[in-house]
């Protein structure tokens, strides 16, 4: 079993260049000669990822082992119901969202020296597990917000397949006060319960200077959110400009990060061997599609 000690253990001492015997890896082993990661550094990797990468800490993430084909996504705002015994339970409102999955292969590829390898000191789990998500997490995270939807993700931003149009601000390079509230109540409350607001540091640095007519700043400081919904600030939204769109307020569970396979791994011990190094060349296959655009509301500038 891949989740085994026994498949952890053969697995590492691959890495480290040492022979193994191949049915102890042969579960984890795929046709291009890469190997799925053992669980325990699957675990590092997730909670490493989400300090780079927004969308992994707030949206859904989905895990299937079929090829690309359509998926039927559950958009469910529906509630339960009071029933006498006997009577018939209520029906839900659930909305299935047909989709059309085409995971993106998403690559990477590092070098570590041998000589931190072989000490037994040095954390090597831990060491590929932050390499590799800064990498990953960064490139998903803007994928996830500007993806073209064909050759990556389909991005939040995406003007077919992404959040809906909430307010059209009334000039090309400034946000006001008035905008900002309109875009909080462009989200239905049973969106705005867990909404978040997603923006980059330039225009969180603008909204955080915004004042009501009686003084009353628009950003609580004190707690770094705006109508009491936390704030996240990615370098990978648009910054102000004529028909951008520099803010997002979403409840991101609606939106689907796919997972087909998660993050493998193929160990090329000799072809940097004279350089007393050993690569890992690393790929995930994964799409992204928000599932319910009205869970999403953006603000666009004038143009």
């Amino acid at each position: 079993m891949i989740t085994s000690n026994i498949y952890n253990r053969a697995f590492w001492n691959a890495v480290r260049g040492k022979t193994e015997d191949s049915v102890d890896l042969r579960e984890g082993l795929f046709e291009d000669g890469s190997y799925v990661m053992p669980l325990e550094f699957r675990q590092k990797f997730a909670s490493a990822l989400e300090k780079d990468n927004l969308f992994r800490k707030h949206a859904s993430l989905v895990s299937i082992n079929l090829p690309d084909f359509n998926i039927e996504a559950v958009a469910s705002t529906g509630m339960a119901g009071w029933t006498r015994e006997g009577e018939a339970y209520p029906e839900s409102s659930d909305r299935f969202v047909s989709m059309r999955l085409n995971p993106c292969k998403l690559a990477a590829l590092s070098r570590i020296k041998n000589a931190f390898i072989k000490d037994t000191r040095f954390d090597l789990t831990g060491y590929i597990a932050d390499e590799f998500a800064r990498r990953f997490g960064r490139t998903e995270e803007n994928a996830f917000i500007n993806g073209n939807g064909e050759t990556q993700p389909s991005g939040i931003l995406h003007e077919m397949e992404g959040a809906q149009m909430g307010v059209t601000a009334a000039s090309e390079t400034a946000i006001t006060f008035d905008e900002v509230t309109a875009l909080y109540f462009a989200l239905k409350p049973e969106f705005r319960r867990n909404a978040i607001w997603i923006m980059n540091d330039n225009t969180a640095f603008h909204l955080r200077k915004l004042k009501d007519e009686s003084g009353a700043s628009l950003w609580n400081h004190n707690t770094d959110t705006i109508f009491g919904k936390p704030v996240e600030i990615s370098p990978f939204m648009p910054d102000m400009a004529a028909g951008a769109k520099p803010i997002v307020l979403a409840d991101l569970r609606y939106y689907w990060v796919v997972e087909r396979q998660p993050l493998s791994v193929k160990i090329l011990t000799e072809l940097y061997a004279l350089q007393g190094q050993t690569g890992l060349q690393a790929y995930e296959m994964l799409d992204g599609r928000l599932v319910m655009p009205e869970a999403a509301q953006v603000l666009r500038m004038a143009t």
